[in-house]
């Protein structure tokens, strides 16, 4: 399995399109630090502090690098997705474009290998990408600004201090990793039915954009079936920046992803052990 996996991602890091993510990321990351710390901080400080009011005294300014990293997680993690499915939705069908699924499935390896090393190679491609983001938002702000307090804003304002902070980083990036895992999850198994990968890539999106919509819109009749949409958790890494933190919120959201994510392999598992390659 370890020789196949190491095939899979041969595969991967051999197409141009792989490195279409750590180049924006690359690029996006250094811009957006720029640029806040050139001036769109005083924005977001303003924001907090009018909405302490007279109940706060800000004396300096709240700009360091745990908060950049914070501000650039919130932003990019929404294009994200994007940049995953470029990679997912090609799995299976790089394949069927390449004309080589005869000779995959004729060598001496089982359907159930070649599911399972494809989907663990995404699960890889997903870990570098994250990591790599991981590097630039998080190391790099805390280089070039240092650390400090943090004061963010979800539905109320928390200041955590710079002892307080790590762990919550390092836990909300591991939740994302999570919830990404369930997006390139999504792009694989479509990708399976397919022979070009546009399809899976327009699809996965289309999916998440819609079931996204259908998380906020404010009818009841929505309320019964949120719990059950994916992308009512993907944003769930934010828990770890209130006080107290909601664990058993956060272990619920990661039982529904990972639900999702088991019953999505399976049914690409299902889908490629009975698939005709003759026709």
């Amino acid at each position: 399995m370890i020789t196949l996996v190491y095939i899979e991602l041969q595969k991967i890091f051999r197409k141009w399109r792989t490195y279409i993510g750590f180049i924006a990321i690359g690029i996006l990351i250094p811009l957006a630090q720029w640029a806040l710390y050139a001036g769109g901080m005083e924005g977001y400080q303003g924001m907090i502090t009018r909405r302490l009011g007279e109940s706060f005294v800000s004396g300096g300014s709240i700009l360091n690098g745990y908060l950049l990293a914070f501000i650039t997680l919130q932003g990019l993690y929404i294009h994200f997705p994007f940049l995953i499915v470029l990679v997912g939705g090609d799995l299976f069908s790089s394949e069927a474009t390449a004309g080589t699924y005869r000779l995959l499935i004729t060598r001496p390896i089982s359907r159930f290998q070649i599911v399972t090393a494809k989907f663990i190679a995404g699960l890889v491609y997903t870990a570098a990408l994250l990591l790599w983001l991981f590097l630039l938002s998080f190391v790099l702000s805390i280089i070039l600004f240092g650390d400090g307090a943090l004061m963010v804003f979800i539905e109320k304002i928390y200041v955590f201090g710079a002892d307080d902070v790590l762990w919550r980083f390092i836990s909300a990036y591991g939740f994302a990793y999570l919830s990404l895992t369930m997006v390139c999850t999504l792009a694989f198994t479509f990708s399976s039915l397919v022979e070009n990968a546009i399809g899976p890539i327009i699809t996965t999106l289309a999916i998440i954009i819609v079931f996204t919509i259908l998380s906020f819109l404010p009818f009841e009749v929505l309320n019964s079936f949120r719990p059950y949409f994916f992308t009512t958790y993907l944003d769930e890494w934010r828990l770890f920046f209130t006080d107290p933190v909601d664990f058993s919120a956060i272990i619920k959201s990661a039982i529904v992803i990972i639900s999702h994510i088991v019953g999505l392999y399976l049914i690409t598992l299902f889908l490629f052990i009975k698939k005709d390659i003759l026709t």
